[in-house]
Protein backbone atom coordinates (compact mmCIF):
# COMPACT_ATOMS: atom_id res chain seq x y z
CA UNK A 1 0.00 0.00 0.00
CA UNK A 2 2.71 2.46 0.95
CA UNK A 3 4.25 2.04 -2.72
CA UNK A 4 1.00 2.74 -4.06
CA UNK A 5 0.36 6.02 -2.20
CA UNK A 6 4.24 6.91 -3.47
CA UNK A 7 3.06 6.02 -6.97
CA UNK A 8 0.44 8.08 -6.42
CA UNK A 9 1.78 11.15 -4.87
CA UNK A 10 4.38 11.84 -7.56
CA UNK A 11 1.09 12.09 -9.99
CA UNK A 12 0.02 14.87 -7.66
CA UNK A 13 3.78 16.51 -8.00
CA UNK A 14 2.83 17.24 -11.59
CA UNK A 15 -0.39 19.05 -11.17
CA UNK A 16 -1.29 22.62 -10.32
CA UNK A 17 -1.40 23.12 -6.46
CA UNK A 18 -4.90 24.24 -7.09
CA UNK A 19 -6.05 20.79 -7.50
CA UNK A 20 -3.27 18.97 -4.84
CA UNK A 21 -5.19 19.18 -2.19
CA UNK A 22 -8.63 17.99 -3.96
CA UNK A 23 -6.46 14.34 -4.63
CA UNK A 24 -5.14 14.53 -1.75
CA UNK A 25 -8.53 13.80 -0.39
CA UNK A 26 -10.06 11.51 -2.83
CA UNK A 27 -7.70 9.03 -1.83
CA UNK A 28 -9.50 9.12 1.70
CA UNK A 29 -13.07 8.55 -0.38
CA UNK A 30 -13.72 12.15 0.42
CA UNK A 31 -16.04 14.12 -2.10
CA UNK A 32 -13.27 17.04 -3.19
CA UNK A 33 -14.61 17.86 -6.53
CA UNK A 34 -17.08 20.12 -5.26
CA UNK A 35 -15.32 21.63 -2.56
CA UNK A 36 -12.51 22.30 -5.33
CA UNK A 37 -15.18 24.15 -7.59
CA UNK A 38 -16.49 26.36 -4.95
CA UNK A 39 -13.33 27.66 -3.91
CA UNK A 40 -12.71 28.73 -8.33
CA UNK A 41 -16.09 29.89 -8.25
CA UNK A 42 -15.38 32.08 -5.14
CA UNK A 43 -12.07 33.15 -6.85
CA UNK A 44 -13.84 34.70 -10.22
CA UNK A 45 -16.40 37.05 -8.48
CA UNK A 46 -15.76 40.76 -8.14
CA UNK A 47 -16.61 41.00 -4.05
CA UNK A 48 -19.09 44.01 -4.91
CA UNK A 49 -20.81 42.22 -7.93
CA UNK A 50 -21.79 38.52 -6.21
CA UNK A 51 -25.27 38.65 -5.91
CA UNK A 52 -26.11 40.83 -8.93
CA UNK A 53 -24.41 39.12 -11.66
CA UNK A 54 -23.92 35.33 -10.39
CA UNK A 55 -22.36 33.12 -12.55
CA UNK A 56 -22.61 34.10 -16.11
CA UNK A 57 -20.15 36.68 -15.64
CA UNK A 58 -17.52 33.64 -14.31
CA UNK A 59 -13.71 34.64 -15.55
CA UNK A 60 -11.91 31.82 -13.72
CA UNK A 61 -9.10 29.93 -14.89
CA UNK A 62 -10.30 26.24 -15.95
CA UNK A 63 -6.97 25.28 -15.63
CA UNK A 64 -7.03 23.77 -12.32
CA UNK A 65 -10.44 22.25 -12.95
CA UNK A 66 -9.63 20.04 -15.71
CA UNK A 67 -6.11 18.95 -13.83
CA UNK A 68 -8.13 18.25 -10.91
CA UNK A 69 -10.36 15.61 -13.06
CA UNK A 70 -7.04 14.01 -14.60
CA UNK A 71 -5.66 13.67 -11.00
CA UNK A 72 -8.82 12.00 -9.91
CA UNK A 73 -9.07 9.70 -13.07
CA UNK A 74 -5.09 8.71 -12.39
CA UNK A 75 -6.05 8.11 -8.76
CA UNK A 76 -8.72 6.02 -9.70
CA UNK A 77 -6.91 3.77 -12.17
CA UNK A 78 -3.46 3.35 -9.91
CA UNK A 79 -6.09 2.15 -6.95
CA UNK A 80 -8.45 0.09 -9.12
CA UNK A 81 -4.92 -1.66 -10.47
CA UNK A 82 -4.09 -1.69 -6.68
CA UNK A 83 -6.82 -3.56 -5.80
CA UNK A 84 -6.81 -5.85 -8.67
CA UNK A 85 -2.99 -6.76 -9.20
CA UNK A 86 -1.02 -5.71 -5.61
CA UNK A 87 1.91 -7.76 -6.38
CA UNK A 88 2.73 -5.15 -9.34
CA UNK A 89 3.42 -2.64 -6.20
CA UNK A 90 5.38 -4.98 -4.07
CA UNK A 91 1.86 -6.38 -2.00
CA UNK A 92 0.79 -10.23 -1.81
CA UNK A 93 -2.52 -11.28 -3.13
CA UNK A 94 -5.09 -11.91 -0.54
CA UNK A 95 -7.68 -14.05 -2.18
CA UNK A 96 -10.83 -14.87 -0.42
CA UNK A 97 -11.34 -18.21 1.31
CA UNK A 98 -14.12 -20.34 -0.07
CA UNK A 99 -14.05 -23.56 1.59
CA UNK A 100 -14.69 -26.85 -0.52
CA UNK A 101 -15.50 -30.56 0.17
CA UNK A 102 -11.58 -31.11 1.45
CA UNK A 103 -11.78 -28.61 3.76
CA UNK A 104 -15.59 -29.67 5.60
CA UNK A 105 -13.91 -33.48 5.50
CA UNK A 106 -10.63 -32.12 7.16
CA UNK A 107 -13.32 -30.67 10.29
CA UNK A 108 -15.28 -33.99 10.03
CA UNK A 109 -11.88 -35.66 10.67
CA UNK A 110 -11.40 -33.31 13.69
CA UNK A 111 -14.31 -34.34 15.20
CA UNK A 112 -14.27 -37.95 15.04
CA UNK A 113 -10.70 -37.95 16.62
CA UNK A 114 -11.98 -36.14 19.13
CA UNK A 115 -14.84 -38.50 19.69
CA UNK A 116 -12.25 -41.51 20.10
CA UNK A 117 -9.60 -39.78 21.96
CA UNK A 118 -12.31 -38.24 24.45
CA UNK A 119 -13.95 -40.85 25.99
CA UNK A 120 -14.83 -39.49 29.51
CA UNK A 121 -18.88 -39.24 28.83
CA UNK A 122 -21.86 -40.86 29.28
CA UNK A 123 -21.30 -44.77 28.40
CA UNK A 124 -17.60 -43.90 26.68
CA UNK A 125 -18.74 -41.42 24.02
CA UNK A 126 -20.19 -37.62 23.46
CA UNK A 127 -21.34 -39.01 20.17
CA UNK A 128 -24.86 -39.19 21.16
CA UNK A 129 -24.95 -35.55 22.97
CA UNK A 130 -23.82 -34.21 19.64
CA UNK A 131 -26.56 -35.36 17.27
CA UNK A 132 -29.13 -33.91 20.72
CA UNK A 133 -27.47 -30.88 20.02
CA UNK A 134 -27.79 -30.71 16.16
CA UNK A 135 -30.99 -32.44 16.81
CA UNK A 136 -31.95 -29.30 19.16
CA UNK A 137 -30.63 -27.06 16.84
CA UNK A 138 -33.04 -27.62 14.26
CA UNK A 139 -36.07 -29.14 15.72
CA UNK A 140 -36.98 -25.73 16.48
CA UNK A 141 -38.00 -24.81 12.85
CA UNK A 142 -41.48 -23.47 11.62
CA UNK A 143 -42.58 -23.65 8.40
CA UNK A 144 -45.62 -21.69 9.42
CA UNK A 145 -43.45 -18.30 9.75
CA UNK A 146 -40.26 -19.94 8.32
CA UNK A 147 -38.51 -19.24 11.74
CA UNK A 148 -36.23 -21.38 13.72
CA UNK A 149 -34.11 -24.33 12.46
CA UNK A 150 -30.51 -24.86 12.24
CA UNK A 151 -29.40 -21.56 10.56
CA UNK A 152 -28.24 -18.77 13.31
CA UNK A 153 -27.25 -21.42 16.06
CA UNK A 154 -29.01 -19.05 18.38
CA UNK A 155 -28.67 -21.63 21.28
CA UNK A 156 -25.48 -19.85 21.90
CA UNK A 157 -27.43 -17.07 23.74
CA UNK A 158 -29.89 -16.68 26.41
CA UNK A 159 -32.59 -17.81 26.59
CA UNK A 160 -32.94 -20.21 24.00
CA UNK A 161 -30.01 -21.85 25.45
CA UNK A 162 -31.90 -22.32 28.60
CA UNK A 163 -34.81 -24.00 27.35
CA UNK A 164 -35.05 -26.89 29.78
CA UNK A 165 -35.18 -29.18 26.71
CA UNK A 166 -31.38 -28.12 25.92
CA UNK A 167 -30.35 -28.75 29.67
CA UNK A 168 -26.71 -30.40 29.15
CA UNK A 169 -26.34 -29.36 25.87
CA UNK A 170 -23.54 -26.59 26.86
CA UNK A 171 -21.26 -30.37 26.96
CA UNK A 172 -21.56 -31.07 23.00
CA UNK A 173 -21.09 -26.80 22.27
CA UNK A 174 -17.94 -26.96 24.91
CA UNK A 175 -16.94 -30.25 23.16
CA UNK A 176 -16.69 -28.27 19.89
CA UNK A 177 -15.16 -25.25 20.82
CA UNK A 178 -11.47 -26.37 19.90
CA UNK A 179 -12.43 -27.75 16.69
CA UNK A 180 -14.31 -23.85 15.86
CA UNK A 181 -10.96 -22.43 17.18
CA UNK A 182 -9.03 -24.39 14.28
CA UNK A 183 -10.99 -23.69 12.03
CA UNK A 184 -12.25 -20.14 12.46
CA UNK A 185 -13.70 -19.78 9.15
CA UNK A 186 -16.87 -22.62 9.87
CA UNK A 187 -19.91 -21.13 11.49
CA UNK A 188 -21.32 -22.59 14.70
CA UNK A 189 -24.30 -23.86 12.57
CA UNK A 190 -22.45 -25.68 10.33
CA UNK A 191 -20.14 -26.66 12.67
CA UNK A 192 -23.11 -28.26 14.83
CA UNK A 193 -24.77 -29.96 11.99
CA UNK A 194 -21.64 -31.31 10.70
CA UNK A 195 -20.93 -32.36 14.49
CA UNK A 196 -24.53 -34.41 14.04
CA UNK A 197 -23.77 -36.17 10.71
CA UNK A 198 -20.18 -37.00 12.26
CA UNK A 199 -21.25 -38.53 15.50
CA UNK A 200 -24.48 -40.56 13.41
CA UNK A 201 -21.37 -42.26 10.92
CA UNK A 202 -18.93 -42.68 13.87
CA UNK A 203 -21.55 -44.48 16.00
CA UNK A 204 -21.89 -46.72 13.03
CA UNK A 205 -24.94 -45.16 11.48
CA UNK A 206 -25.78 -44.63 7.76
CA UNK A 207 -24.17 -41.86 5.48
CA UNK A 208 -25.96 -38.75 5.96
CA UNK A 209 -25.81 -36.28 3.14
CA UNK A 210 -25.02 -32.86 3.92
CA UNK A 211 -24.72 -29.32 2.89
CA UNK A 212 -22.79 -26.30 3.60
CA UNK A 213 -24.11 -22.90 3.95
CA UNK A 214 -25.39 -21.79 7.35
CA UNK A 215 -24.68 -18.63 8.88
CA UNK A 216 -24.51 -17.27 12.61
CA UNK A 217 -27.48 -15.14 14.22
CA UNK A 218 -28.03 -12.73 17.12
CA UNK A 219 -29.36 -13.14 19.64
CA UNK A 220 -32.61 -11.60 18.26
CA UNK A 221 -33.14 -14.89 16.18
CA UNK A 222 -33.67 -16.83 19.43
CA UNK A 223 -36.86 -19.15 19.12
CA UNK A 224 -39.41 -19.17 21.53
CA UNK A 225 -39.54 -22.38 24.42
CA UNK A 226 -41.95 -24.99 23.88
CA UNK A 227 -40.65 -26.08 19.88
CA UNK A 228 -39.10 -29.03 21.00
CA UNK A 229 -40.75 -32.03 22.14
CA UNK A 230 -41.64 -33.15 25.60
CA UNK A 231 -41.22 -36.36 26.63
CA UNK A 232 -44.11 -36.15 28.92
CA UNK A 233 -46.95 -35.70 26.63
CA UNK A 234 -49.19 -38.15 23.86
CA UNK A 235 -49.13 -38.73 20.13
CA UNK A 236 -51.53 -35.58 19.72
CA UNK A 237 -48.38 -33.44 21.06
CA UNK A 238 -45.73 -36.01 18.71
CA UNK A 239 -47.45 -34.99 15.53
CA UNK A 240 -48.35 -31.12 16.78
CA UNK A 241 -44.96 -30.51 17.23
CA UNK A 242 -43.12 -32.87 14.22
CA UNK A 243 -45.67 -31.04 12.29
CA UNK A 244 -44.82 -27.88 12.38
CA UNK A 245 -41.89 -28.66 10.51
CA UNK A 246 -43.59 -30.85 7.77
CA UNK A 247 -42.93 -34.45 8.94
CA UNK A 248 -45.63 -37.28 8.34
CA UNK A 249 -45.96 -39.92 10.65
CA UNK A 250 -43.33 -42.23 9.16
CA UNK A 251 -40.87 -39.56 9.25
CA UNK A 252 -41.92 -38.84 13.20
CA UNK A 253 -40.85 -42.65 14.13
CA UNK A 254 -37.57 -42.64 12.09
CA UNK A 255 -36.77 -39.41 13.85
CA UNK A 256 -37.74 -41.43 16.68
CA UNK A 257 -34.86 -44.08 16.05
CA UNK A 258 -32.33 -41.33 17.43
CA UNK A 259 -33.42 -42.84 20.81
CA UNK A 260 -31.37 -45.56 20.05
CA UNK A 261 -28.40 -43.51 21.42
CA UNK A 262 -27.17 -42.16 24.76
CA UNK A 263 -29.56 -41.90 27.98
CA UNK A 264 -31.41 -39.39 30.00
CA UNK A 265 -30.38 -37.42 33.30
CA UNK A 266 -31.97 -36.71 36.31
CA UNK A 267 -30.58 -33.30 36.65
CA UNK A 268 -31.48 -32.52 32.92
CA UNK A 269 -34.63 -33.83 31.90
CA UNK A 270 -35.91 -35.36 34.55
CA UNK A 271 -35.99 -38.93 33.73
CA UNK A 272 -33.26 -42.04 34.50
CA UNK A 273 -31.89 -44.29 31.95
CA UNK A 274 -30.71 -45.55 28.64
CA UNK A 275 -32.93 -47.03 25.97
CA UNK A 276 -30.72 -49.64 24.68
CA UNK A 277 -28.03 -51.79 25.89
CA UNK A 278 -25.56 -50.40 23.42
CA UNK A 279 -26.54 -46.31 23.71
CA UNK A 280 -23.26 -45.55 21.78
CA UNK A 281 -24.35 -47.89 18.17
CA UNK A 282 -27.60 -46.60 16.33
CA UNK A 283 -29.32 -49.97 15.36
CA UNK A 284 -33.02 -50.48 15.33
CA UNK A 285 -32.60 -52.45 18.67
CA UNK A 286 -35.23 -49.20 20.08
CA UNK A 287 -37.83 -50.59 17.93
CA UNK A 288 -37.09 -54.11 18.47
CA UNK A 289 -37.05 -53.49 22.53
CA UNK A 290 -40.52 -51.72 22.28
CA UNK A 291 -42.09 -54.21 20.24
CA UNK A 292 -40.63 -57.57 22.00
CA UNK A 293 -39.98 -56.60 25.67
CA UNK A 294 -42.55 -56.11 28.26
CA UNK A 295 -42.47 -52.27 29.93
CA UNK A 296 -44.22 -51.42 33.25
CA UNK A 297 -44.06 -47.88 34.99
CA UNK A 298 -40.65 -47.47 37.13
CA UNK A 299 -41.69 -46.73 40.86
CA UNK A 300 -39.25 -43.62 41.52
CA UNK A 301 -39.76 -40.52 43.29
CA UNK A 302 -38.77 -39.16 39.62
CA UNK A 303 -41.08 -38.19 36.41
CA UNK A 304 -43.39 -40.88 34.64
CA UNK A 305 -41.24 -43.29 32.46
CA UNK A 306 -41.50 -47.12 31.97
CA UNK A 307 -38.83 -49.69 32.79
CA UNK A 308 -38.30 -53.17 30.92
CA UNK A 309 -39.50 -56.26 33.48
CA UNK A 310 -37.08 -58.17 32.62
CA UNK A 311 -33.42 -56.02 33.77
CA UNK A 312 -35.62 -53.19 35.07
CA UNK A 313 -32.30 -51.28 33.43
CA UNK A 314 -33.65 -49.97 30.41
CA UNK A 315 -36.12 -47.02 30.46
CA UNK A 316 -38.84 -45.48 27.43
CA UNK A 317 -40.58 -42.16 27.77
CA UNK A 318 -44.39 -42.01 27.57
CA UNK A 319 -43.88 -40.32 23.88
CA UNK A 320 -41.66 -43.39 23.37
CA UNK A 321 -44.27 -45.39 24.46
CA UNK A 322 -47.14 -43.42 21.85
CA UNK A 323 -45.55 -45.34 18.80
CA UNK A 324 -46.50 -48.74 19.86
CA UNK A 325 -49.80 -47.61 20.95
CA UNK A 326 -50.59 -44.94 18.39
CA UNK A 327 -52.23 -47.57 15.06
CA UNK A 328 -51.08 -44.50 12.76
CA UNK A 329 -47.49 -44.79 14.29
CA UNK A 330 -46.63 -48.47 15.43
CA UNK A 331 -46.69 -49.98 11.44
CA UNK A 332 -43.62 -47.78 10.93
CA UNK A 333 -42.27 -49.27 14.24
CA UNK A 334 -43.04 -53.01 13.66
CA UNK A 335 -40.82 -52.18 10.11
CA UNK A 336 -37.95 -50.64 11.38
CA UNK A 337 -37.96 -53.51 14.19
CA UNK A 338 -37.98 -56.14 11.31
CA UNK A 339 -35.91 -54.14 9.01
CA UNK A 340 -32.28 -51.95 9.87
CA UNK A 341 -31.97 -51.45 6.21
CA UNK A 342 -35.58 -49.42 5.81
CA UNK A 343 -34.89 -47.88 9.26
CA UNK A 344 -31.29 -46.24 8.36
CA UNK A 345 -32.67 -45.30 4.35
CA UNK A 346 -35.74 -43.77 6.24
CA UNK A 347 -33.72 -42.02 9.50
CA UNK A 348 -31.28 -40.79 6.56
CA UNK A 349 -33.80 -39.01 4.65
CA UNK A 350 -35.43 -37.63 7.58
CA UNK A 351 -32.38 -36.16 9.33
CA UNK A 352 -31.21 -34.95 6.42
CA UNK A 353 -34.62 -33.05 6.09
CA UNK A 354 -34.31 -31.81 9.67
CA UNK A 355 -30.93 -30.56 9.26
CA UNK A 356 -31.91 -28.30 6.64
CA UNK A 357 -34.98 -27.15 7.47
CA UNK A 358 -34.87 -22.86 7.59
CA UNK A 359 -31.45 -22.45 5.53
CA UNK A 360 -31.31 -20.67 2.64
CA UNK A 361 -28.40 -22.52 0.65
CA UNK A 362 -26.76 -21.59 -2.41
CA UNK A 363 -25.16 -25.60 -2.56
CA UNK A 364 -27.53 -27.69 -4.78
CA UNK A 365 -29.47 -30.55 -3.50
CA UNK A 366 -27.31 -32.79 -5.90
CA UNK A 367 -24.42 -31.37 -4.78
CA UNK A 368 -24.45 -32.53 -0.76
CA UNK A 369 -21.17 -33.72 0.89
CA UNK A 370 -20.63 -37.24 2.14
CA UNK A 371 -17.92 -37.92 4.38
CA UNK A 372 -15.88 -40.64 4.75
CA UNK A 373 -16.08 -41.65 8.67
CA UNK A 374 -12.89 -42.64 10.66
CA UNK A 375 -13.52 -46.20 9.63
CA UNK A 376 -14.19 -46.53 6.07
Amino acid sequence: MASASRTFTRALRTAAPSFRTTATRSSRFVAPAQSTFRQQWQRGYATGKDTEEGPDKYDGNPTGLIAGAAALLVGAGVWGLYTQKPELFGQESRKIFVPRFEDYQKVYDSIAKRLEENDDYDDGSYGPVLLRLAWHASGTYDKLTNTGGSNGATMRFAPEGDHGANAGLKAARDFLAPVKEAFPWISYSDLWILGGVCAIQEMQGPKIPYRAGRSDRDVSFCTPDGRLPDASKGSSHIRAIFGRMGFDDRAMVALSGAHALGRCHTDRSGFSGPWTFSPTTLTNDYFKLLIEEKWQYKKWDGPKQFEDVKTKTLMMLPTDMEIVKDKGFRQYTELYAKDNDAFFNDFRDAVVTLFELGVPFQQPEDQRYTFKSSFD
